[in-house]
């Protein structure tokens, strides 16, 4: 049963959801094995939503075979977006799954087919150690080539009849949540999350608490603002979101609509580079990035090298003279 009250200690990283969906903590990326619930046994068609992180495909093709048995590929791979965390098992897998096809946002397609890769990360943002190694992520595109191609533009969802897509962009161009109405289930993605994504301390506890997108990867904070506030319109019963573990109820209702009324204070950081200077982005990919704001420490270590290399001329000058 779901809880607003648990952290990792007390929740498996293999983790049922809602009835058709069960969720895996990758470390610190989430992903979930979809199916319609009303299909009992193994042998039952399904869909991988997200792929985690690189070197993780072995873990998945394994929980799959627990829950769906061997020999039986994903009917699809959906994508809410192509940052590293959440595809980077798909090299491997469509190795693996020969036939299985990959689905994104049209404006997600650049990243996941070789064209461009995404805005450079913002370690200046502040919020802890995640955010302060983001320049270490990888941020390079994939070339999927074929193997990936476009959601339908009817907002239906490939092999799950119940759901819909709805483009929730911000923190990436062709950022994507889905959401079955049947229940009100929401796979956000990472256009809110239930963790402070940008703390190391946070990201391993796994306390439950609805936060915005993660702000190191998060170029466009007015269409961050405006995809959270369509969420909140969801009123969703159930979020199961890219980091943090799900939530539900009056509780998840709550948090998410204080993040929508309070969002330029609760989620955008007092500086950094894209806060109030986007990046821009098209069909192409990205066209044009804000200049990088240099770190205090940075700037610090910067002047005082600075003064160290004049006081060491004037010494030198002053032994020259003397």
């Amino acid at each position: 049963m779901l809880s607003n009250n648990t952290s990792r200690a007390h929740t498996p990283a293999l983790q049922p959801i809602v009835p058709g969906i069960v969720g895996w903590r990758n470390v610190f990326v989430n992903l979930y094995y979809i199916n319609e619930p009303e299909v009992a046994g193994i042998g039952r068609p399904w869909v991988l939503l997200d792929a985690g992180l690189p070197l993780s495909a072995a873990h998945i093709q394994e929980y799959a075979i627990q829950l769906f048995g061997p020999a039986n590929p994903p009917q699809a791979i959906l994508l809410t977006h192509g940052h590293f965390d959440h595809v980077g098992a798909l090299p491997d897998l469509l190795e693996a799954w020969p036939t299985v096809q990959v689905y994104a946002h049209p404006l997600e397609l650049p990243y996941l087919t070789g064209l461009s890769s995404y805005p450079p990360p913002d370690p200046t943002v502040g919020g802890g150690g995640m955010a302060a190694i983001s320049f270490l992520y990888p941020k390079e595109p994939l070339d999927l080539g074929s193997r990936v191609k476009a959601l339908p533009d009817d907002g239906s969802v490939p092999h799950l009849p119940g759901w819909r897509w709805v483009h929730t962009p911000g923190h990436t161009p062709g950022h994507v949540s889905f959401f079955r109405e049947s229940d009100r289930t929401l796979l956000a993605g990472d256009a809110f999350v239930t963790v402070k994504g940008e703390s190391v301390v946070a990201t391993w506890q796994q306390k439950q608490e609805v936060h915005g997108p993660p702000a190191y990867f998060t170029p466009d904070w007015e269409a961050a603002r405006a995809s959270v506030e369509l969420l909140a319109g969801l009123e969703p019963e159930v979020a199961a979101t890219g980091h943090g573990i799900a939530m539900h109820g009056n509780e998840l209702r709550r948090q998410l609509q204080e993040l929508r009324d309070h969002f330029q204070t609760q989620a955008v950081p007092t500086k950094g580079r894209y806060v109030g200077h986007p990046a821009v982005a098209d069909a192409s990919g990205v066209v044009s990035v804000p200049p990088p704001v240099i770190s205090p420490w940075v700037k610090g270590l910067v002047i005082a090298g600075l003064v160290g290399v004049a006081v060491a001329v004037l010494r030198r000058r002053d032994k020259e003279s003397g």
